[in-house]
């Protein structure tokens, strides 16, 4: 094949995949003051606490790390509950209302067993919990009977050893776990090196459902790293 033909072919897979990098990033574009309580699912974000603390030690040394003494401290949490976000089939609403319901501290401190951080609790609120349509108290009703509605794989409560996986490997340890899971309703994120959640797809009645490609292509790294639980 001559060699302005091949690269004629080239620049065209490329024009293509830039394309679709485009449209992806578009759908994917929060959309801030939508209506509260309009959007078609949610999806509940398990974020893996040890990634967190090791990627907040190396932005900020130790003591970064210790500002989060709840979460980074010596309780070994795995799993933690990063939010319940409203979703569109193509992006998200955000700051639903401005200024954002206050809620009471009494109420946070119900939910520092799954979200072990005041600021993540009042942050999530402000972000997400506002475009759901519900007053705080059954918007964290809902965050705690979602996560209520995944079984943790057993090997990842009290991971021992960091571990490398792929992210495949990470969705059937949770398809496994929960048997009413679909694959398709189950996403994993990582940075560059690490796992970071696993993201989990749920109608507006925290049943299961197929999360959508954008959700769904979020990590793109064959393999991740997963630290251990500290004292694990």
């Amino acid at each position: 094949m001559p060699a302005d033909v091949v690269r004629r072919a080239l620049r065209a897979i490329v024009l293509v995949l830039f394309a679709l990098a485009v449209v992806d990033a578009a759908r994917a574009q929060p959309r801030a003051g939508s209506e509260p309580g309009r959007f078609d699912f949610y999806v509940l974000a398990l974020s893996w606490s040890p990634s967190y603390c090791a990627a907040l030690r190396e932005r900020g040394g130790e003591g970064a790390a210790r500002t989060e003494t709840m979460q980074c401290g010596a309780r070994p949490f795995s799993f933690v509950v990063h939010g319940l976000w409203p979703q569109f089939e193509q992006g998200f609403p955000l700051n639903c209302q401005q200024p954002a319901p206050r809620i009471p501290r009494s109420l946070v401190e119900t939910m520092l067993d799954l979200m072990p951080s005041p600021r993540l609790v009042y942050v999530e609120w402000d972000r997400h919990g506002t475009c759901s349509g519900l007053g705080p108290a059954a918007y964290f009703e809902a965050v705690r009977k979602a996560r209520a509605a995944v079984q943790i794989p057993p090997d990842y409560a009290r991971l021992s050893e960091p571990t490398t996986v792929s992210p495949d490997e990470v969705v059937e340890a949770f398809v496994k776990a929960n048997p009413s899971l679909p694959r398709e309703a189950v996403a994993v994120t990582c940075d560059r090196t690490r796992l970071s959640e696993v993201r989990i797809c749920m109608r507006k009645d925290l049943s299961f459902r197929a999360c959508p490609d954008s959700v769904r292509r979020a990590c793109r790294q064959e393999k991740v790293a997963i630290p251990a639980v500290r004292g694990g």
